[in-house]
């Protein structure tokens, strides 16, 4: 036998049924100092270049060795959900 249910529910209305905070006023500060960072980082684009080419480009490397460890997490999980 095999039963599905819809339901159609709100972001707002699916917080409040399971009893999770009321994020909204810290998502918006958090917005709000990404804006200021993000803006402080594009008035000074020597910076952020400095800052990723640390140590000899190891901020670069690192980055790539996270996307690359998330790419592969993914595969591997598709391919076990396949089997």
């Amino acid at each position: 036998m095999k039963v599905n249910v819809e339901i159609d529910l709100t972001p707002e209305e699916a917080r409040r049924f399971m009893g999770l905070p009321d994020v909204t006023p810290l998502n918006a500060k958090f917005v709000e100092e990404m804006g200021k960072r993000m803006k402080t980082m594009m008035d000074d684009p020597e910076s952020v270049v400095k800052t990723w080419m640390a140590v000899g480009g190891q901020g670069v490397e690192q980055f790539q060795k996270f996307l690359w460890d998330s790419a592969s997490r993914t595969i591997k999980k598709a391919a076990d959900k396949s089997r």
